[in-house]
C-alpha cells in the first residue's frame, strides 16, 4: 500500500489530505466515490520511520471487537457490505486492519465474497471469524454473525483480562521483592561485613547466611544472570515442543491455586467457541477442529481432538471428556442433555457463562487473599535481612556497655 497526498474539490469546498491506496488510479477512484473531484495527487515517499513494525498480533483484541460491533451496526442500518468496509477502513485505529480493509474493499468491488476476501489476511481474521461470516453469508444474516462474533471475542477478552489481572499482582510483587533483596544484599549488607568481622565475636547463624548470600551475589552475579537466561531459554524451547507444551500446560492446570483459574478459563473458552460455531450451523467435526486449534491449552486440545475421533468412529462426543481429569462432570452432562434436546449450542453457552462467572469469582477471591500474603512475604524477606544486621550490632553494644 502507498500513501498519496491529494487536493480536490467537492460540492462545498476545497479538500486536501493523505490517502492510503494500492495505486494512484485506485486513490483517484476512491476519492471520486467519496464525491471529491481530484485537482492534484502525488505519491509520498515512505521512510523507515513510517513503515509499520508489527510484533505478535497485528491488532489488539479490543480494537477487533470494536470493529466487529461497528460492522454489525452498519449492516443492520442497511449499509451495503462494500460501503461498510470502506467506512470502517477510514476510522479503525489499527494500521494493519486499515490496510487489510482497503484491500478487502477492492476484492469486494471485483465481486468476491466477504469471507473469501477476509481469508487473505489469516493473521487478522482467524478461521473462527471466517467460518461464522461464511455461515452468515449463506443464511443472509451477516449482521447476526458479526454480532455473535463480537460477543464471543468480548467474553473471551474479559475472561482473559481477569486471569491476567489475577496473575499480574503476585508477579509484580515477586519481582519487586527480588529487586529489594538483591539491592540490600549487594549495597547495604557489605557495608557492615568488615565491622562484623573485626568485632571478633561469634555471629548468629542468620547473619552468617545473609553474609554468604551477599558475598555470592557480589562475586558470582554473572552465574545468577546466566541461570536466569538458561531457565528462560529452556522454558521457551520446551514450550515450543509439542510434548513439552503438553507437559507444561498439564502442570499449570494442576497448580494449587492458579491451576483452578486457568482450567476454568480454558473450559470457558472451549465451550464459548463451540457454542458460537454450533449456533452458526458449522458442522460439528469442523467446529471441533477449529476449537482444538484456538482453545490455547494442549491438555484441553487433546481431549477435543479425542472427541472428534470418537465421533468419526461412531462413538460419543462426551466419552473422552468423562474419562479425563481436566473435565468436571458438568460439561459432559450438559453436552449430553444438549444432544438429546437438540439445543447443544444453548447448553454450551450456559456452561461457558457458568465458567466465566466462576473465573471472575475465583480471581476476586484470589486478589483478596494474595494481597496480604504478598505483603507478609515481602516483609519477611526484608525483615530477615534487617534482623541479620541488627542482631550482631546489639551484641556489640552489649559488649561496649560491659566494658
Amino acid at each position: 500500500m502507498a500513501r498519496f497526498k491529494y487536493e480536490g474539490r467537492d460540492h462545498k469546498k476545497i479538500r486536501s489530505g493523505v490517502l492510503v491506496a494500492k495505486t494512484r488510479r485506485d486513490a483517484i477512484i476512491r476519492l471520486r466515490d467519496d464525491g471529491i473531484k481530484v485537482i492534484d495527487i502525488r505519491e509520498l515517499e515512505t521512510t523507515a520511520l513510517q513503515k509499520d513494525i508489527v510484533i505478535g498480533n497485528p491488532i489488539k483484541q479490543d480494537q477487533f471487537i470494536m470493529f466487529l460491533r461497528q460492522f454489525s451496526t452498519l449492516m443492520r442500518a442497511g449499509v451495503t457490505i462494500v460501503d461498510a468496509v470502506r467506512i470502517l477502513s477510514q476510522q479503525v485505529e489499527s494500521k494493519a486492519l486499515q490496510n487489510a480493509l482497503m484491500e478487502v474493499d477492492e476484492e469486494l468491488r471485483k465481486g468476491n465474497s466477504l469471507s473469501d476476501s477476509l481469508a487473505k489476511y489469516p493473521k487478522i481474521f482467524e478461521p473462527l471469524t471466517l467460518n461464522l461470516i461464511k455461515a452468515g453469508e449463506l443464511s443472509g444474516n451477516i449482521d447476526e454473525s458479526l454480532d455473535r462474533l463480537a460477543t464471543h471475542y468480548e467474553k473471551a477478552y474479559q475472561t482473559k483480562q481477569k486471569v491476567i489481572s489475577a496473575m499480574t499482582y503476585p508477579a509484580v510483587v515477586g519481582i519487586l521483592a527480588i529487586g529489594v533483596v538483591i539491592f540490600l544484599l549487594s549495597s547495604i549488607v557489605p557495608m557492615f561485613v568488615d565491622m562484623f568481622e573485626s568485632s571478633g565475636g561469634e555471629l548468629p547463624m542468620i547473619t552468617v547466611f545473609v553474609m554468604g548470600a551477599s558475598d555470592f551475589i557480589m562475586n558470582y552475579w554473572y552465574l545468577l544472570m546466566a541461570g536466569v537466561v538458561v531457565a528462560i531459554g529452556s522454558f521457551w524451547l520446551l514450550y515450543r515442543n509439542k510434548q513439552g507444551k503438553y507437559m507444561l500446560d498439564a502442570l499449570m492446570l494442576r497448580l494449587p491455586i492458579f491451576g483452578k483459574i486457568l482450567k476454568k478459563s480454558a473450559l470457558a473458552r472451549m465451550t464459548r467457541t463451540l457454542s458460537s460455531l454450533f449456533s452458526s450451523s458449522v458442522p460439528i467435526l469442523q467446529a471441533l477442529t477449529m476449537v482444538e486449534k484456538v482453545v490455547g491449552n494442549a491438555v484441553i486440545s487433546k481431549v477435543v481432538l479425542a472427541s472428534k475421533d470418537s465421533l468419526e468412529r461412531g462413538g460419543s462426543l462426551t466419552e473422552p471428556m468423562k474419562n479425563h481429569w481436566a473435565f468436571p462432570p458438568l460439561i459432559p452432562h450438559m453436552i449430553s442433555i444438549g444432544e438429546q434436546t437438540g439445543s447443544l449450542d444453548h447448553m454450551l453457552s450456559k456452561v461457558a457463562e457458568f465458567y466465566e462467572k466462576e473465573v471472575e469469582a475465583e480471581t476476586d477471591r484470589l486478589k483478596a487473599l494474595i494481597e496480604p500474603l504478598m505483603i507478609v512475604f515481602l516483609a519477611v524477606l526484608v525483615g530477615t535481612i534487617v534482623l541479620a544486621i541488627m542482631m550482631p550490632m546489639f551484641g556489640m553494644f552489649e559488649n561496649v556497655d560491659n566494658m
